[in-house]
Formats: C-alpha cells, structure tokens, sequence
C-alpha cells in the first residue's frame, strides 16, 4: 500500500513538469512558437525508422547512399543514420523554396549540387518536411536523371498538403499544415538548433 502511495505522489509531482514542458514557448525574431513534438518522441520515431530502413537495405549489394536536403534535414539525417545498421555513404545537396518567410515561395533554387555518382546506386532521399511537395519533386526528378538504381524519400514531417504522384516511404510524422521550426527546421534561419519541434501560434 505504502508503495503504491509513493508511486502515486511521484507520478502527482511529475504531472504540473511535463505539462508545463508540453506548454513552453519561445519567441524567435515577431513569432511565438509553442512545443509539438517533444525531443523524446523524435528520438523514439527515429529509432522506429532506422529499423523499417534496415529492413529494406540490410542486403544490399552495395551502400546505399543517404542524401540530406540541406539546411533543414541536417539534424535528422544525423540522428537517422545512427539507427540504421548496415554501412552507408552520405552526401548532401540544398535547395531553397522559403525566403525569411512562413510561406514556400513556390519557387524552386538549387544553391549546392551533388558531388556523388549515383548511377545505379540505393538512394534515400532525407527531407526535413512535405510542404507543398515542389522541393521533393525537384529533388527526386533531378536526382533519377542520374540513373540511380532506386530511390526512396524519408522525411520527418509530412503536412499532407502535396498530390505527389509517388509515395514518401518513411515518414515521422504527420503534421497540420501549420508553420513549425526546430529540430533543423527555421524561421528565418534561426531555431535550427532546438531540439523539439515548435509550432507557430502567434
């Protein structure tokens, strides 16, 4: 009985923290974003895409090559390749559809290429989010003329706002179409370094 009282005060005492954590703000530059996805959550969604991704390419002929989308997918590329368990190449390539704003310009900037030869190698594409889905489908068009042997697109968020003719096959989680930073993601080029995900509230 005692024990169970104990428990009962240690979980009472836990309650007000986590929510007050769930709860926290910050302001970055005029916007106030509030905490969505706790670092906790990403770190277990992660671990939970490693294996689906180990899964697919343990057997692979040669190492497949991970290919962030730079700036935002840089911290979840990172995390990604430590829970994946075969060797691996990485490579990196940047592309820009948002201008210190909240909205995708809609318009499509290739700023750093590839340096890897991709010709028929395994090919996973690591986004940081599916916005309206022009920045993947640039990727993926200017990546297949490569002559890859396959591709497939990891991203950690997806707002389901995009009609891709082709599926994103490993996704950490499906968001509302709302503006979010952290984790890698920005406003204005801060909040990269946050390690949860924030959403816009004001």
């Amino acid at each position: 009985m005692q024990k169970k009282l104990f428990l009962f005060a240690i979980a009472f005492l836990l309650t007000p923290t986590l929510q007050g954590r769930m709860q926290k703000t910050i302001t970055v530059l005029d916007k106030t974003f509030a905490v969505s996805i706790p670092r906790e959550k990403i770190e277990a969604r992660i671990k939970e895409l490693g294996t689906k991704i180990t899964k697919d390419y343990k057997d692979a002929e040669q190492p497949p090559i991970f290919i962030g989308v730079l700036r935002g997918a840089f911290m979840f590329l990172s995390d990604l390749v430590k829970e994946v368990d075969f060797p691996c190449e990485i490579d990196f390539l940047q592309v820009s559809s948002y201008e210190g704003t909240t909205q995708s310009t809609g318009t499509i900037t290739l700023l750093k290429a590839l340096k890897s030869d991709i010709s028929g190698r395994d090919v996973i594409i690591v986004e940081d989010i599916i916005d309206t889905g022009l920045s993947i489908a640039y990727v993926k068009d200017m990546l297949q003329a490569s002559n890859p042997k396959s591709i497939r697109i990891a991203s950690l968020l997806d707002k389901k706002l995009s009609n891709l003719d082709f599926k994103i096959d490993y996704v950490g989680f499906e968001i509302a179409p709302e503006f979010v930073i952290g984790y890698g993601l920005d406003y204005n080029q801060l909040g990269r370094h946050l390690p949860d995900i924030y959403t816009l509230i004001k």
